[in-house]
């Protein structure tokens, strides 16, 4: 019959490709996909059953169907559309997984789980290492936001991990997700004509692309390869790091430096408008930036991104066209002020 997988979180378009991706397992016989509200994508050959994991009724759904993989897809940092509240995140992000993981611990058949965080949990402070490993404890916990809520998620996974040490448990923290259906705040903020940017700051940036995400998800979802393991918690990144003005310039959108204290209240008038979550916690990150180490992805979960960090964002950049200073023609104009500056300005003494 080959492996039950559900997979929570499928109305969206992480969750709708995975569901499709995984199905060409050979080892998996079954894909059940589970969310709050039909998804308006396709999932192949998967089963869908609307569900809400914030209610107890999730426990009958794996009883029912004898899941053996679970795979926790719906952690987000904003809602579905764009519509809904902060708090329904929250409740779904935390709450949700509570229910879920309490589901798991009275399902035998249930043998593998595997959840979607993210780099946020450690967090963005001015005296951060210059590279998070997956052990390396952060300076500033997160106090808000989506951020909080992986914190909160992966502590509730440690206590399920512990209470079911029967069950492979694979956390995997993304790095920025970023592709050409990127659904994320950082993806919002990287839309908008003008990027606000706090005075003084050039922090590193670190993506992953989306296609990376989903085989690293079907690889901990899987069978062990040979020498490797997919149990722990692992980083996944895509290579190098890029700088937020070298984003800015790749986009074709400029940026606009601003205090503080005037980026801050600029967030909060921006989310009361509904146009992005640029949350406390983003605005961190956009000051302080964060990189992380990928060595237990390579080594330990034998996972190996197709794309660099460079590469998933050019990729994203493609997928918005051209901003209000389009790349080639900003490079076009730089190479002719090269050129006729030194004319101008004569032989040296």
């Amino acid at each position: 019959m080959g492996k039950v997988v559900l997979v929570t979180g499928v109305a969206r378009q992480l969750g709708g490709r995975f569901v499709r991706r995984i199905q060409r397992d050979p080892d998996v016989g079954r894909v059940i996909g589970v969310d709050a509200v039909a998804p308006e994508h396709q999932l192949g050959g998967a089963d869908f059953l609307k569900a809400d994991i914030r209610h107890p009724a999730i426990a009958k759904v794996l009883a029912e169907t004898r899941v053996d993989t679970v795979v926790h897809m719906d952690i987000n940092g904003t809602p579905l559309g764009g519509r809904g509240s902060r708090a329904a995140v929250k409740e779904t992000n935390v709450i949700g997984t509570m229910q879920l993981l309490g589901a798991c611990q009275k399902a035998p058949n249930v043998k593998r789980l595997v959840v979607k965080s993210s780099t946020s949990v450690y967090g963005s402070a001015p005296r951060d290492p210059a590279v998070f490993t997956e052990t390396t404890p952060p300076k500033s916990l997160p106090s808000g936001g989506f951020a909080k809520d992986a914190v909160e998620v992966e502590g509730y996974v440690r206590g399920f991990a512990r209470r079911r040490p029967d069950v492979a448990v694979c956390v995997l923290r993304f790095a920025n997700i970023l592709g050409a259906c990127a659904d994320s705040p950082l993806a919002e903020y990287f839309s908008m004509p003008v990027l606000p940017t706090v005075l003084g700051y050039d922090p590193r940036l670190q993506f992953v692309h989306e296609d990376d995400a989903i085989e690293a998800l079907c690889l901990a979802a899987g069978k062990p390869r040979r020498g490797t393991l997919n149990s722990g918690t692992f980083n996944i990144a895509g290579d190098g790091a890029l700088l937020l003005s070298q984003c800015s310039r790749r986009l074709g959108r400029p940026t606009l430096p601003l205090f503080l204290p005037t980026v801050t209240w600029a967030g909060s008038a921006l989310r009361s408008l509904g146009i992005t979550d640029f949350s406390p916690e983003q605005i961190r990150m956009l000051t302080h930036g964060r990189v992380v180490q990928t060595a237990q992805m390579r080594e330990t979960l034998g996972f190996h991104p197709k794309y660099t960090t460079a590469e998933s964002f050019a990729e994203f950049a493609r997928s918005r066209g051209p901003g209000l200073l389009p790349p080639a023609v900003l490079a076009r104009t730089v190479d002719r002020l090269a050129a006729v500056l030194p004319a101008r300005s004569g032989p040296t003494q």
